[in-house]
């Protein structure tokens, strides 16, 4: 919602002559969480029943987070802007400890991102890895409770609802690499929507697209979703974009990791060099394992 109703008060200081309303959702989701998202279909369960009131004509655009997104989109829909980034790392949440590093053996870690959980057990294989879903509060209430000695989050989640001090500290790309689109916003409409298209322009945000563009790229060559651990992190260096990407097993014990720099016009182009680097190393046996 904090989301939405960014991109409704952006909209209405654009255009205060035009009505912006939102129609507020519950995605199958947001419902479903009792279960890791892995196990459920993924990340569209939170875009499928957006793009259905986009089709019907109920909505004329949605607003999501761009690692929700799935990399390929459905005929006649785009992502028609790409907002700036938030801070686009994982940050470590905890009532007694600093970080990772003074967790105890055995100490319960809360995640529930499969590219979190195996960075992690590379790290630290002495922490144990628990399942963490629900929104935000309902997450920082079960590490409350007790339930978690530390849960990770996205610090960008946890900035815009006003939660930046719950962050005990923000884990550096080089230990925690974010997710495809982590801290970005996607704003998708129907293709034809020539109007609403034109309407978010003000909004795109260019660097933020290419390093954006690049991640889903490299994920989408790999075909890339939540139940595979891998990911994806761009940043604009000049005219030049410096991107990483990993891939590996759930466990942590195989790690594939691949970097390089490219032209900032042309980002697609880095992330599939990132992709077929990681596929030479070997990352097509991990993912068909993964997908059974």
């Amino acid at each position: 919602m904090w989301q939405a109703e960014h991109i409704r008060d952006r909209l209405r200081a654009l255009y205060p002559q035009t009505e912006v309303s939102i129609l507020g959702m519950t995605t199958q989701g947001d419902q479903i969480l009792n279960v890791t998202l892995s196990k459920i279909g993924g990340k569209g369960l939170f875009v499928k029943e957006l793009e259905t009131a986009l089709e019907d004509g109920r909505a004329d655009l949605a607003v999501h987070s761009l690692k929700d997104v799935p990399m390929v989109l459905p005929e006649g829909f785009v992502l028609a802007a790409i907002g700036e980034r938030e801070d686009p790392h994982d940050a470590f949440v905890s009532n007694q400890y600093a970080n990772l590093s003074e967790l105890p053996p055995g100490s319960v870690v809360g995640t529930s991102s499969l590219r979190r959980e195996s960075q992690l057990r590379a790290r630290f294989p002495h922490l144990k890895i628990e399942p963490l879903r629900g929104n935000v509060q309902t997450r920082l209430r079960k590490l409350d409770e007790g339930q978690y000695a530390a849960i990770i989050l996205a610090a960008a989640g946890l900035k815009r609802l006003g939660l930046g001090e719950r962050i005990r500290g923000i884990i550096s790309s080089e230990d925690s690499l974010p997710a495809v689109g982590q801290g970005a916003l996607g704003i998708e409409c129907r293709a034809d929507r020539a109007d609403v298209i034109a309407a978010l322009q003000p909004l795109h945000h260019a660097p933020t697209a290419a390093c954006v563009l690049a991640e889903r790229a490299m994920s989408r060559r790999l075909a890339g979703s939540c139940q595979v651990p891998l990911g994806g992190f761009a940043e604009v260096q000049g005219d030049k974009l410096r991107m990483r990407g990993f891939v590996a097993t759930p466990d942590g014990k195989r790690m594939l990791r691949a970097e390089f720099t490219g032209d900032i016009a042309d980002p697609e182009a880095l992330g599939n060099k990132i992709a077929d680097a990681l596929l030479a190393q070997g990352a097509g046996e991990i993912l068909a394992a993964l997908n059974g």
